[in-house]
């Protein structure tokens, strides 16, 4: 049965349609979702009380010859984690760490840039990255950030980046106006403090979403 799913933290389209058996494509581009996709624009990046249009499944028939072994195959739907390390603006390349995704052990090393990559369960809430050389250890929260244009969104965002360590609690505070103004010093934009169109947009495209 068609259903209208409210959006918890922590969900994606990934994991809504890997919940309810469908591809995420299949949901995302569905046309009574045209208007959450106008609104969002990328389907890993949701808000908590978003609609999703869930619709029915559909029952494919595929005829066969009888008395013959036939193979099917079921297509997987893994997702991509990415993820950059930075350290003073400069890649860490070449760093050998351990990745944790739900007890899925990933072990490897960064890049050039400084970038790791693999493919994880749509549904997977959290993981653990550790550094092997220096120890340092990062908890990971999976499809638990915000858009952009949302002050939770913003923060999530500026704490990834290492500028602010304050709650996501969606209100603006000191703390989140002093992680504003060093962002915009770093990135050379106006010096106000607030989450102007600019300083959101930049935000979105240095952190990749």
């Amino acid at each position: 049965m068609a259903i209208n799913y409210s959006v918890k933290q922590g969900d994606c389209i990934s994991s809504i349609a890997y919940e309810h058996g469908f591809f995420p494509d299949t949901i995302w581009n569905h046309p009574n979702n045209e208007e959450l996709k106008k609104k969002r624009e990328d389907p890993n990046v949701l808000m908590p009380g978003d609609i999703v249009f869930i619709p029915d499944k559909r029952i494919k028939e595929l005829s066969e010859p009888t008395n013959n072994v036939h193979k099917f195959r079921c297509k997987n739907t893994p997702e991509k984690f990415k993820l950059q390390l930075m350290l003073d603006k400069s890649p860490r390349a070449g760093e050998e760490y351990e990745l944790d995704v739900d007890g899925l052990k990933f072990p490897g090393k960064t890049d050039a840039e400084g970038k790791l990559q693999h493919s994880i369960p749509p549904d997977a809430k959290h993981g653990t990255l550790k550094l092997v050389s220096s120890g340092e250890t990062y908890q990971l929260q999976l499809g638990h950030l915000n858009p952009s244009d949302e002050i939770t969104g913003a923060q999530g965002r500026l704490r990834n980046l290492g500028l602010y360590f304050g709650p996501l609690d969606g209100q603006m505070s000191a703390a989140l106006e002093v992680a504003i103004l060093e962002y915009q010093l770093l990135k050379d934009l106006e010096l106000d403090g607030e989450l102007n169109e600019e300083t959101k947009a930049a935000l979105k495209q240095d952190h990749g979403s």
